[in-house]
């Protein structure tokens, strides 16, 4: 009877004791680090008011932006000239509770024809009922 050694096995092993010393060996590196005493901000406030246009639809269809009422047409000129301003500008439709899904509807028409491509229908989470 003759004894064979099975080297596969052998080497399986050695793999593995080689990954376990490269990982502990980077464990034991040591970090050099610099301290720095950065200063830190007393008023972190941005002056820039950031561009967005809030389009809200009353249950009679009639539209307002920022909390103003406005028509249409002037609605169309706002929108025309702040979307030359900025041709990534983001609008967001809100409509009240009782305004029809029709309402909504024509204004978020009204507003990609403008041409503005960034619209967005706000939404508020329903109330758990559990």
């Amino acid at each position: 009877m003759k004894t064979r050694l099975e080297i596969i096995p052998l080497i399986d092993i050695m793999f593995f004791l080689l990954a376990s010393f490269m990982m502990i060996s980077l464990q034991l590196q040591i970090v050099r680090t610099v301290k720095a005493n950065l200063p830190t901000a007393t008023q972190a406030m941005s002056n820039q008011k950031p561009d967005i246009v809030n389009v809200f639809v009353n249950r009679d269809g009639q539209v307002s932006v920022d909390k103003k009422p406005i028509s249409f047409a002037d609605l169309n000129t706002m929108l025309t000239n702040r979307f030359n301003l900025n041709t990534n500008l983001p609008v967001y439709i809100t409509g009240a509770k009782n305004a029809t899904h029709g309402e909504v509807v024509s204004v978020l028409d009204f507003v990609k024809r403008a041409g503005i491509q960034r619209v967005a229908i706000a939404v508020k989470a329903a109330p758990d009922q559990s």
